[in-house]
């Protein structure tokens, strides 16, 4: 978000209604079904509205959280408990009108055109799933409080923060990174698995005689062999025989380097994922400029894909430059606003490489091919007859 629109959003009753008359010129004609889908996606028509529309969710879903936390502190709930069920209901209610929105509205898309199983088809998704779960608790528990005591159904409420995963990107990078490394890392997992069995199955055959309490079974000792293995050591299961001290200052040895595979392995997957999304990037607004002046959809979603990768305004600025300054030397093609600073500086390079040419061996060669061929225009010609005068 740049300082200008930072600066407009505080103001808000003057941007909000902006937002408002600006996206009603934009879905001038179109049904009422396309204007919810445009509310609550990102498309060509949708502005600033959705925009506020997102923030209000996402401070909705913080302020639901907060409060499900401080209900815990007797001290803080008593005097407000009714404040902490009006901000329930506050909650819920915008949560519901989004979920019905979403799935009234997902025929738009192509994949759930068919009003009633692309309806159902949408519901199983992950996001929609999401959504049905942050205010289910609240209707069951509405529904049946005086049958059942459902006060478990509370920690569900947590689930909200889920919600949050629609509005970032960092997410989907990470699960690309998962799936793409996913043989390595299941390696990686099955090998953490065999040594923590090993690990467990020594420390019964070693301690079970010695502490028969603790380590009962190979089952009970799995727990022991886990926060060795992964050097947390709570110190409630403790080896006493010497066999057993032995085995776990080894295994502690091992553990250190096989638990932290995985965590490099996420963490250079993820570095690559994202290096990759940014390449992308380069490329789809690379492909975008090529085809001219860009539209306001290629520009909204260049500029939603650039949020998503968490990509600065400087960072945009340098790849456009980048981008620019790579298509004029490939391609010759120069985009419609293209700096000016830039195509001087082309200039200048294109004029040197003819100075260049014209002190070379191929200078006389050069000459006759303009004499004698009609490729080229007279402008052409005069400019080389200038350039070699110059460098004479």
């Amino acid at each position: 978000m740049n300082k200008k629109s930072l600066l407009k959003r505080f103001n808000f009753p003057a941007y909000f209604f902006h937002a408002l008359h600006t996206f009603i010129i934009r879905n001038k004609g179109r049904s009422f079904r396309q204007k919810i889908f445009s509310l609550l996606n990102p498309t060509p028509t949708s502005g600033d509205l959705h925009h506020i529309i997102d923030d209000v969710i996402v401070i909705s879903v913080l302020l639901s959280v907060i409060s499900i936390i401080l209900e815990t502190v007797s001290w803080i709930h008593t005097p407000l408990k009714w404040e902490f069920h009006a901000i329930e209901i506050f909650t819920v209610a915008i949560f519901s009108l989004e979920y019905i929105g979403r799935i009234y509205s997902c025929c738009e898309l192509d994949k759930y055109h068919r009003p009633i199983i692309g309806r159902l088809k949408y519901m199983f998704t992950i996001g929609a799933l999401i959504d049905l779960v942050a205010v289910l608790p609240f209707f069951v528990g509405l529904a049946f409080h005086e049958s059942f005591d459902l006060r478990f159904l509370r920690v569900f409420r947590l689930s909200r923060l889920l919600k949050l995963t629609r509005y970032t990107g960092t997410l989907n990078t990470m699960y690309k990174a998962i799936y793409r490394e996913r043989r390595v890392l299941f390696a990686a997992a099955f090998m953490m698995t065999l040594l923590v069995i090993l690990t467990a199955s020594l420390g019964y055959e070693f301690e079970h005689i010695a502490q028969p309490d603790k380590f009962d079974t190979i089952p009970d000792a799995m727990y022991w062999a886990v926060i060795t293995l992964a050097s947390v050591g709570y110190g409630d299961l403790t080896p006493i025989t010497p066999l057993g001290r032995a085995m776990t200052v080894v295994i502690s040895l091992i553990g250190i380097g096989i638990f932290a595979i995985p965590a490099g392995l996420m963490a250079s997957a993820f570095t690559d994922q994202l290096r990759i999304d940014r390449e992308a990037f380069e490329n789809e607004f690379r492909d975008a400029i090529a085809k001219g002046r860009l539209s306001s959809g290629d520009r909204q979603a260049l500029e939603a894909e650039a949020e998503r990768l968490h990509l600065s305004m400087e960072d945009v600025e340098r790849i456009t430059d980048k981008v620019k300054k790579e298509l004029i030397s490939n391609t010759g093609v120069l985009p419609d606003d293209i700096d000016p600073q830039i195509v001087c500086e082309k200039y200048r390079q294109q004029v040197s490489h003819l100075k260049i040419f014209s002190l070379s061996k191929q200078s006389a060669h050069i000459d006759s091919m303009l004499s004698n061929s009609n490729d080229f225009t007279e402008l052409e010609r005069q400019i080389w007859v200038l350039i070699k005068k110059q460098s004479s």
